[in-house]
């Protein structure tokens, strides 16, 4: 058992960590902890502190998908690491990481609620979205649950889907982000997260071009199982390990001005007004905007000159941010 920002973080199984207390939970991939996500862990805090116990989100490792159907797993708004630690700024008091494996995708749903839920969490209550299903073939349900909490004492109290406030009926939902972000709509995809879209990795040696050109960049590689907007020019935030963060410019492409053909997109971020050597460091970089879409430029001098214009609008949009969201 660990903590982040004051939570606790609970990835042993084998025995409770509260042998005294019981839980008000809710479960959950929680991929990108959007608004939705949060309205339901408010929901639980509240109950929990009515019923002095304490608040808990119980998500997975890795996607369920990733391990039951590996050929359509979605790609994922945050890792492992960065979801729970957007899980710790919404109060709540525990995160628990279950494992989730080819013998956890075969568990049925009354022993997974037997082993995790009664025996470890002493759960008291559990709060989840009317279609919550889990366990084996997805056979587990909020009718389950309550036939469970008859035996084992606890109960269930399902909520409908928060909806969007666009005028588009759809519920919020991670795969709609999923599905703004293909289409570089930044904004549409930061309103129902509740906070900007924020990819991670580490700053790799590239070929160095951006330097040849005056716009040095940091070439930061994005795990393969992230999604990542569409390819195009955006304003955002890097964040340093330190905590500093800078206005930048990002190119996420293909780069088809020096290249006809490339497998991959390649993220790109010049910080703006500043030349610090970035190599080997770890990389947060918030999109903030979309600038423009990607696309070939007849010689470097075209590319250079569109990219001062680039760079120029980036630094005014994030001076224009609210105070206290710009570096």
């Amino acid at each position: 058992m660990d903590s982040v920002s004051h939570v606790i973080v609970v990835r042993d199984l084998s025995v409770s960590p509260w042998p005294e207390k019981r839980c008000v939970l809710t479960i959950g991939a929680y991929d990108g902890v959007h608004r939705g996500h949060q309205a339901v862990i408010a929901a639980v805090r509240e109950q929990a502190k009515s019923l002095n116990a304490l608040s808990v989100v119980v998500t997975f490792d890795k996607h369920p998908a990733s391990v039951v159907r590996p050929e359509s797993a979605p790609l994922l708004l945050t890792d492992l690491e960065q979801k729970i630690e957007l899980l710790s700024t919404t109060g709540v008091d525990a995160v628990v990481v279950v494992p989730f494996n080819e013998e956890q995708s075969t568990e049925n749903p009354e022993a997974f609620v037997k082993r995790v839920l009664v025996d470890c969490l002493h759960v008291q209550h559990i709060v989840v979205g009317e279609d919550f299903h889990f366990g084996k073939n997805r056979s587990g349900n909020v009718a389950l649950l309550r036939t469970e909490g008859a035996q084992h004492d606890f109960t269930t109290g399902p909520l409908d889907l928060l909806a969007r406030q666009d005028g588009v009926e759809e519920p919020i939902s991670s795969t709609a982000i999923r599905r703004a972000l293909r289409g570089g709509e930044i904004d549409t995809a930061t309103a129902p997260l509740g906070h900007s879209f924020e990819v991670r990795g580490p700053v790799v040696t590239g070929d160095q071009r951006g330097r040849t050109i005056g716009f040095a960049t940091a070439n930061v590689q994005v795990p393969g199982f992230i999604c990542l907007p569409a390819d195009g020019v955006y304003a955002g935030i890097y964040t340093r390990p330190s905590g500093k963060r800078y206005a930048c410019a990002i190119n996420l492409g293909r780069r088809p001005t020096f290249y006809e053909h490339s497998n991959s997109s390649l993220l790109e971020a010049h910080l703006i007004d500043e030349s610090i050597d970035l190599y080997g460091e770890d990389a947060k970089v918030q999109f903030t905007h979309f600038l423009r879409s990607e696309r070939k430029f007849n010689g470097p001098d075209a590319l250079i000159a569109q990219v001062k214009l680039d760079v120029d609008h980036a630094r005014e949009l994030i001076n224009s941010l609210p105070p206290g969201t710009r570096p």
